[in-house]
């Protein structure tokens, strides 16, 4: 695997790669980042993976700083994954001057759920990522789909900005006991790891009645956040989406998804099912 701290390099060795397949990541590897990267290799001649901790995407008071940082654990799980190119530039490079462009996603998906939880947190991400197309030109990029509304913006995106890039979302890996891989999950201690599970299941609940026929989502969320909230739970949503846009639905027949975001001791976690 050959490591990239320079974008020109990046962009020398990508020349001769062929079709290109990029997994942007924030480090700290998990499987299912490496789910990714195999899928990925699965798709393209060559993949290439990114280790950045955008600051971008950090709100005040948010964990940049503690956000946790394993290069050389990282470096191994992608080796061992067959990952060809690694791209881990440090913030003199990606942002060699303070960044005066960023890429405001439509209101409508930048004020609701996570950002209205997380002011500016989209358009932090929407920058960084289409600023890792342009330094790999990726043929695509994946991208997993416990972030349901990341992975929506930079797909709106992608398709408003007329980007050559496909976004390919993948289904969410889980531990055993249901709950969604996160790097995030190394800061529960073990109490909250054993109730951490409950999120998963709380959205699997609610999935099952909409399923079942239930359509009076008002009650169902507020019957879901008040089981959290019973059990030391803070949740900031737990609700029933459309998943073309993330809206409240309007009709019977519309594909539609359940999310969540709720803070236990002091992580936050997020996860989400498709119904």
């Amino acid at each position: 695997m050959q490591i990239h701290t320079a974008i020109a390099s990046l962009r020398a060795a990508r020349a001769q790669a062929g079709r290109v397949a990029l997994v942007p990541t924030m480090g700290n590897l998990h499987d299912g980042h490496i789910a990714l990267m195999r899928e990925a290799a699965k798709r393209a001649d060559t993949v290439v993976a990114s280790i950045f901790v955008n600051r971008l995407q950090f709100g005040p008071g948010e964990d940049f700083g503690k956000y946790p940082r394993t290069p050389e654990a990282d470096r191994e799980k992608l080796e061992a994954a067959g990952v060809a190119h690694l791209f881990a530039p440090d913030e003199a490079v990606m942002y060699p001057r303070p960044q005066g462009y960023h890429i405001v996603p439509a209101t409508g998906q930048a004020d609701i759920l996570e950002g209205a939880c997380r002011p500016g947190h989209f358009r932090g991400v929407a920058t960084v990522v289409l600023k890792l197309f342009n330094i790999v030109a990726p043929d695509l990029a994946l991208f997993g789909k416990k972030d349901y509304q990341q992975v929506m913006v930079l797909a709106d995106m992608a398709r408003e900005l007329a980007l050559s890039t496909e976004i390919v979302a993948q289904d969410t890996i889980r531990a055993a006991d249901g709950l969604a891989l996160s790097s995030r999950n190394k800061y529960l201690s073990p109490a909250e790891r054993a109730e951490a599970p409950r999120l998963y299941r709380q959205l699997a609940v609610l999935a099952d009645a909409v399923r079942a026929g239930a359509r009076n989502y008002t009650a169902l969320e507020a019957a879901a956040i008040e089981e959290l909230q019973r059990h030391g739970w803070q949740p900031d949503y737990l609700t029933v989406r459309r998943r073309i846009d993330l809206q409240t639905p309007q009709r019977t027949d519309e594909a539609l998804v359940v999310l969540a975001a709720a803070r236990l001791g002091t992580t936050r976690l997020i996860d989400n099912i498709e119904i």
